[in-house]
């Protein structure tokens, strides 16, 4: 760091205990402190939705819910600004998943104040729904604050090539039993194209079968038949890959806590104190996921 910015310095490692360590008492209650904010911000986004339902008799209530989510929109951006200030690789934050997360929910509020001529256009309401998406999307910052939710994230990057494979296999068969129906059904009874076909090979590949597209000839029956047993086969193909390597890594974070005292290993995540000597543990958890 060059001289005239070392003073930010102490700043930014202040900055990054708050926000990225949270073994501390400081960064546990600025991690609640999200927390709160991030389920009250959303708990409030569902009531707005509804707001002239729930308070038909307070004429302004949605300029309320408006304040409201200014004021949210100004304490993330604040938190989404001191993230990209203390982190010590500035690129990698805003392209990282939660980086892309924080800056998706800052962004409708300032879509508004920026591009006022989106509030007179015709599909207004299809632009509010599509804004009301982006703000769900702070539901996603718990998983920041959820430590073992680095398990499941480190297993499905494990797989990813496995489950790949498997979901191109079942596209594979999706497209040619929607193919066979469309051919058998001569394209009568809902089955008037291509992808209508492939959208009712998706609906009973996964046991859900809506109803609205049936077959009605013995070949169609018989090719619904196949795909649906065939469906029952291969859904437990992808719980398996994934609990493989979850135990994998569960595995590993057991490995990884050692005794001070005693050093033996092989305890879980959460203990406390040693299974063998029952001295206290060191605070040690499985690796977080990326934030």
């Amino acid at each position: 760091m060059s001289q005239d910015f070392r003073f930010l310095a102490s700043p930014r490692r202040r900055c990054y205990a708050l926000l990225f360590e949270h073994r501390t008492r400081s960064g546990r209650r600025m991690e609640t402190f999200w927390i709160v904010a991030s389920l009250l911000s959303v708990f409030i986004l569902f009531f707005e939705s509804s707001a002239t339902d729930l308070f038909p008799n307070t004429p302004n209530i949605l300029w309320r819910f408006g304040l409201a989510e200014a004021a949210f929109t100004a304490l993330f951006t604040v938190e989404y600004v001191l993230r990209v200030f203390s982190s010590p690789r500035k690129t990698r934050y805003p392209v990282s998943f939660f980086g892309i997360i924080d800056l998706l929910t800052i962004l409708p509020m300032y879509i508004i104040w920026l591009i006022p001529s989106f509030g007179t256009a015709t599909d207004l309401i299809v632009l509010i729904r599509l804004l009301r998406i982006l703000r769900v999307l702070r539901v996603l910052k718990l998983l920041r604050y959820m430590s073992d939710a680095g398990i499941l994230w480190r297993s499905l990057m494990r797989a990813k090539r496995k489950l790949g494979i498997f979901f191109g296999f079942v596209a594979i068969i999706l497209c040619l039993f929607g193919g066979l129906m469309f051919a058998a059904e001569g394209g009568k009874d809902g089955f008037t194209s291509l992808g209508a076909s492939v959208y009712w090979a998706v609906v009973t590949l996964t046991t859900v079968g809506y109803g609205d597209i049936t077959p009605h000839t013995a070949i169609g029956r018989m090719l619904a038949s196949v795909l649906i047993l065939l469906g029952y086969s291969i859904i437990a193909v992808p719980t398996g890959i994934l609990t493989a390597y979850m135990s994998q890594e569960l595995e590993k974070g057991r490995a990884a806590r050692s005794c001070q005292t005693c050093l033996h290993s092989g305890h879980e995540i959460d203990a406390k104190f040693c299974a063998h000597c029952g001295a206290v543990l060191t605070s040690e958890t499985a690796q977080p996921i990326d934030k």
